[in-house]
């Protein structure tokens, strides 16, 4: 390469280094979003979260924590996201890998026969038209990144390696709720199993019961019919409840990527899970929802990706070169046979029918949509916040006046029963009613109890807990 060749070269480098500081492309900075009163009615100071809390510490039942740990080795979706962010890890990679000039290498063999007629030579040259040419080199190509097309393309790329990778963490945290969601509404469905079977074997002796009343003339048939009814209302009832139970256990499995079949479980007056339930403030679900970070991200590349478009307005600098050895004889492949040649350019573009300017548009298009799915995103989990902590709230509300009831319920159970034996002033729809009654307000205990430990599992994924 002679010298003049590589001085200008070096020249337009130089201007291309020089040109770098010619940023058109804008500093990223995080969206302004305002967090006040995103817990509705939870105005608390205190940064304590329950999201810092490991799962293995929220959840006391060792049963659970086997389940969730499987869940974590297993699930099927959790396997994918972790797929997603390999891919985009590899984007990223080949992002950094433009800013390195490509060099390729070639070997070529070419035998060309030319017409003598059509190379309108004068009577009389002998020319060999039949020629064989042999070469071998290497070629590279670099573009200096003046405006920041390349350093944009890189942004944009790591990106969406963090969003993959959030994507990643907000599946882990939303399938350790899950897990344990269906693990205690199995529990729930066990226990309003347990209620109905005995108040089924309860309601067979009270038919019995009413038999013998019958005989004594105590009650008449109307009754008796009405003590049957009344237990086959119990009875019909446990398929469904068994039904639930088996649904439950299939969708349990399928979280835990095994084939559909029995789950092991404990029961749910053994459940114990926080009592203290600490929110920290609004803006810690910045960082601590993973859902959050990723529609941040989401946002952050479509930044970026408006700023590619900008570039493409831009005159794009390159620089190439190619070299090697060429002959016409095998023989004198190695001697003297060496060529090169090196080209720097300058590519501006002037009518290219309005692609940049649409490109351009939909990618501000695209950022803004971006920024109103991250303030959604924002909003939501602050809902989710407030309704797990409300309902956390109105179930502890309901506790003592549920047992209450129940007691009552009781009561009136045993005296009408008694009436019935004893007194004509008690007929058995009085029995009936306060039988239903009792069964309602039992199952409904049952629910109050799964809604107080769904709430406390919600509250915590609402929050962000579960990736760490």
């Amino acid at each position: 390469m002679n010298r003049n060749c590589l001085k200008y070269i070096l020249l337009f480098a130089s201007l291309s280094g020089a040109l770098l500081s010619c940023r058109i492309t804008k500093p990223y900075k995080q969206p302004e979003v305002n967090t006040q009163g995103l817990y509705r009615g939870q105005q608390s100071t205190d940064t304590a979260t329950l999201a810092s809390m490991p799962w293995q510490t929220l959840f006391a039942d060792t049963t659970l924590r086997s389940l969730i740990q499987e869940g974590l080795n297993n699930n099927l979706d959790l396997k994918t996201a972790i797929q997603k962010i390999l891919e985009a890890q590899a984007t990223l990679q080949q992002s950094k890998a433009a800013y390195i000039p490509s060099l390729s290498g070639n070997a070529s063999v070419q035998r060309s026969k030319q017409s003598q007629a059509g190379l309108n030579f004068p009577p009389g040259i002998n020319i060999n038209t039949l020629t064989t040419t042999y070469q071998a080199g290497l070629s590279t190509s670099w573009e200096a990144d003046v405006w920041g097309k390349l350093s944009s393309t890189k942004r944009a790329a790591l990106a969406g390696f963090l969003q993959s990778d959030a994507a990643k963490r907000a599946v882990q945290t939303q399938l350790i709720a899950d897990i344990a969601n269906n693990y205690f509404n199995l529990l729930a469905l066990d226990k309003q199993l347990e209620i109905t079977e005995q108040t089924l074997k309860n309601r067979i002796k009270d038919v019995e019961t009413i038999k013998e009343l019958k005989a004594g003339a105590v009650v008449n048939g109307a009754a008796v019919v009405q003590s049957e009814a009344n237990r086959y209302a119990a009875e019909v009832s446990i398929p469904d409840i068994k039904r639930s139970i088996r649904e439950t256990e299939n969708a349990l499995d399928i979280l835990l990527s095994r084939p559909p079949g029995p789950v092991s479980r404990g029961n749910l007056a053994s459940q114990t899970i926080v009592n203290e339930l600490q929110t920290g403030i609004p803006t810690q679900l910045l960082t601590n929802r993973p859902d959050v970070q990723q529609s941040e991200y989401a946002f952050r590349m479509a930044f970026e990706n408006t700023n590619l478009a900008r570039t493409y307005f831009y005159p794009s600098f390159t620089i190439t070169a190619s070299g090697g050895l060429s002959s016409l004889t095998l023989k004198d492949f190695f001697n003297k046979s060496i060529f090169y040649n090196a080209a720097a350019g300058l590519t501006q573009p002037i009518f290219n029918q309005g692609i940049n300017k649409a490109r351009l548009r939909t990618a501000q298009a695209q950022q803004q949509e971006a920024l109103n799915s991250f303030q959604k995103t924002l909003l939501v989990a602050g809902q989710e916040v407030s309704d797990a902590l409300y309902a956390h709230q109105t179930a502890l509300e309901k506790r003592d006046s549920r047992a209450n009831q129940i007691v009552a319920l009781q009561k009136a159970v045993d005296y009408t029963q008694e009436l019935l034996r004893y007194s004509s002033a008690t007929n058995y729809t009085d029995v009936l009613t306060s039988e239903q009654n009792l069964l309602a307000a039992q199952l409904s205990s049952v629910s109050d109890k799964l809604q107080e430990l769904q709430a406390i599992v919600n509250l915590y994924r609402a929050l962000g807990g579960g990736w760490r």
